[in-house]
């Protein structure tokens, strides 16, 4: 992973753009004008102090162009919410879950958290197996969590703490 630059707008629209690759996510396809403003956003967070955000590119193995956008949020009690999105062509190859280890190694190496977790979509079973991979508990569901496509949608939600962190081998 890598921070987010300008110029990973059109790479961030092939996925924030298609309806496939943002089914299970808790918005709408997003168009070209809101993907330039989430990466400058992003761009700008990046040199926030203190730091309480991090929008990161997903590459490929010694590669640089994003292949997928990862997110980690602190919040109080030191903990913080993660969230990822591939493009579709990467779905299925291990990636989910290398970045899901890599947001932990942010969170509890890096940061000094307690806890760290995720939520997803009821129907994304492909989440689910990457967030118990990655050794993730399912902890339970939140009732009509998010609106999206015109109806509420409940969210299944995992989290591990750090002394159950076990950075991959």
């Amino acid at each position: 992973m890598r921070e987010v630059e300008p110029g990973d707008t059109d790479d961030l629209l092939a996925i924030y753009g298609d309806p496939g690759a943002t089914r299970h996510l808790g918005f709408e396809p997003r168009t070209r004008e809101q993907v330039q403003s989430i990466v400058g956003r992003s761009v700008v967070s990046a040199g926030d102090t203190p730091r309480t955000g991090y929008c990161l590119a997903v590459t490929g193995p010694g590669e640089h162009r994003l292949t997928g956008y990862a997110r980690l949020a602190t919040e109080p009690q030191r903990a913080a919410t993660i969230g990822f999105a591939l493009h579709p062509a990467e779905w299925g190859r291990g990636l989910g879950t290398e970045t899901v280890h890599l947001l932990c190694e942010l969170g509890f190496n890096g940061l000094g958290l307690h806890r760290v977790w995720a939520a997803r979509s009821p129907l994304n079973e492909a989440s689910a197996r990457t967030l118990l991979r990655a050794g993730m508990t399912e902890d339970g569901r939140i009732r009509d969590h998010v609106f999206v496509h015109g109806a509420w949608r409940d969210s299944i939600t995992y989290s591990i703490l750090e002394h159950e962190w076990r950075p991959p081998a």
